[in-house]
């Protein structure tokens, strides 16, 4: 294995290479970090602990660097266009902070310095901040306030864009007029936005259309799932956007390890939402630390008994279907572990318990949050509950590999939850642009104030860049790879919604921290993101930094 080189590369010539340039010392620390972190050739889990902050700060600076790259070269980015601007505005922003994080690293770890220095050094790094000038971004605020040039768009199929345009139209005149009464009131999903959205396919988007859903039997079309997501998320996230996660992850993990006799029951059922599905896997002591899992799975004459807690499990109430990771056999780790379909009554309301007549006990209370409401996180105990064989998912082949179907399945629902980071990101832009236009202070309407614009225009872009990265992400994985990259985008637009719904109810001021204004709802929905579907932490450290790393091992090894 040879250690990697700093290398200081030619001056750069313009933003684009700059991101070039940085990307590879990317490139070149992370084969670096990886020889800290390897013995025998492969990454060791003690070794990457000692390296937590280092590994932290490597995936953050990958997510900004290719967010970066994939906004600079998106269509649209013509000279002088309003894309183009706002793309100048991202990359004054993120390519400072990307440096500045392979800087920290380089200096703990022994890299040379000045390979990173000499990136942001030069006429074509001083055009780069530029971007970020007063005089960018207030004419970027200008622009964007008019509303005359279209900006994040991204190109899709006629068909996706289609989807797109109806599923919000229905947002707008369905969802939204229920979000605020469902989010206030602390109500779970009603009838009303359920049937629609069965009607329109929304819980078979995943599911191949041979088995009754609409997605594609050959490959994927991830595209439009980000689409519709995007586009019902706007409207809310806890009570429509949300909704897709679910069956989703069920979907992609049994068509990665279920029967074929499983497939052909279940998959027909999920697509039209009925049943409803609902995702067991965290435990009160584990987290996203889902090798650790503890809920026990004992064989019984024709299947399973359950006994234990499981907690944070979204949709458990009212979801008849769920997907259960116990531990069914005796090794440690994740080799233990297998996927068991339980099935149970529908329940609305915060509390349920269902008895079997088998004498098993199932029961549930709803957690009470600060946002996300509507369809209810759930603490979940199983006392002796009785799951029969023919519900282990993959049957007696798919015993101890639960572990991997739900990565299987965890995969859309990171790259579903970007797209619901973007949704949320839009609501609160068009509520922060519609506030800045009708908000008189101190005589003059606050979107003409100078460090209005530049927020908007912060935000845009941010906007902006997680919309381009998540369909770019979409793509990769419906070429079959990316699996990583949905992780990253996961990172980076949840952390970007927080970013830009904070702004945005800070322009409201004090109306923005009151609850009959939607902009207080999108900041608290916006705060799960970075915590489900695999918390901030797990994915920078477990999967982004370390794929990473894999990857610059494989590189060095051959």
């Amino acid at each position: 294995m040879t250690q990697p080189l700093p290398v200081v590369e030619p001056a750069p010539a313009n933003t684009r290479e700059i991101v070039a340039c940085a990307s590879a010392q990317l490139e070149r620390l992370t084969a670096t970090l990886a020889m800290r972190c390897a013995r025998n050739g492969a990454l060791d889990s003690t070794a990457l602990d000692t390296h937590q902050i280092l590994s932290y700060e490597l995936a953050f600076a990958a997510s900004e660097l290719l967010a970066a790259r994939i906004l600079l070269t998106a269509p649209g980015t013509s000279d002088g266009s309003l894309h183009n601007v706002l793309a100048g505005v991202f990359a004054a922003d993120a390519v400072p902070s990307a440096l500045a994080r392979l800087a920290m690293i380089a200096r703990e770890i022994g890299y040379d310095l000045g390979a990173i220095q000499a990136v942001g050094a030069g006429p074509a790094y001083d055009a780069l901040l530029a971007g970020g000038s007063t005089a960018a971004l207030e004419d970027a605020g200008v622009r964007l306030e008019e509303g005359r040039e279209p900006f994040a768009e991204v190109v899709v199929s006629h068909e996706v864009e289609m989807a797109r345009d109806a599923f919000r139209r229905f947002a707008a005149d369905v969802v939204a007029p229920l979000a605020e009464k469902i989010h206030r009131h602390d109500l779970t999903v009603p009838e009303a936005l359920l049937g629609p959205m069965r009607e329109m396919g929304v819980f078979g988007l995943s599911v191949p259309a041979r088995y009754g859903g609409t997605a594609p039997d050959e490959g994927e079309d991830n595209q439009a799932v980000i689409a519709i997501t995007e586009a019902l998320s706007e409207a809310s996230l806890a009570a429509a956007g949300s909704l897709i996660t679910r069956p989703e992850i069920l979907t992609r993990a049994m068509l990665a390890g279920g029967t074929e006799e499983q497939k052909a029951t279940w998959l027909p059922k999920i697509a039209v939402g009925d049943p409803l599905c609902a995702i067991a896997i965290t435990e009160p002591d584990c987290g996203s630390d889902v090798a650790s899992l503890s809920l026990k799975g004992t064989k019984v004459e024709g299947g399973w008994r359950l006994n234990g807690a499981k907690t944070w499990c979204t949709f458990a109430g009212k979801a008849g279907l769920m997907m259960v990771v116990a531990r069914t056999g005796t090794e440690k780790g994740h080799k233990g572990l297998s996927i068991l379909l339980v099935q149970k009554p529908s329940y609305d309301g915060h509390e349920f318990e269902y008895r079997q007549e088998e004498g098993g006990l199932l029961c549930g209370k709803a957690i009470p949050t600060i946002g996300y409401r509507g369809m209810h996180s759930f603490d979940i105990v199983f006392e002796n509950f009785f799951v029969p064989d023919a519900n282990v998912l993959g049957e007696e082949g798919g015993l101890g590999r639960g572990f991997y179907f739900t990565m299987q399945g965890m995969t859309g629902g990171r790259m579903q939850t970007a797209a619901r980071a973007c949704g949320v990101m839009r609501a609160a832009l068009n509520a922060a642009f519609s506030y800045a236009a009708d908000r008189k202070v101190f005589g003059r309407p606050l979107g003409d104030y100078q460090l209005t614009r530049a927020k908007l225009a912060r935000m845009s872009a941010r906007f902006a860049a997680s919309r381009q990265l998540a369909y770019h992400v979409g793509a990769m994985l419906n070429e079959g790879h990316g699996q990583m990259e949905a992780s990253l985008v996961k990172l980076f637009a949840c952390r970007s919604a927080e970013v830009v719904t904070r702004e945005a109810l800070q322009i409201h001021g004090g109306m923005g921290y009151a609850e009959e204004v939607a902009v207080s709802r999108y900041f608290v929905d916006a705060r799960v993101l970075s915590i489900f579907e695999g918390a901030e932490e797990t994915l920078a450290l477990k999967v982004v930094a370390r794929g990473l790393m894999e990857r610059a091992l494989k590189t060095l090894n051959h």
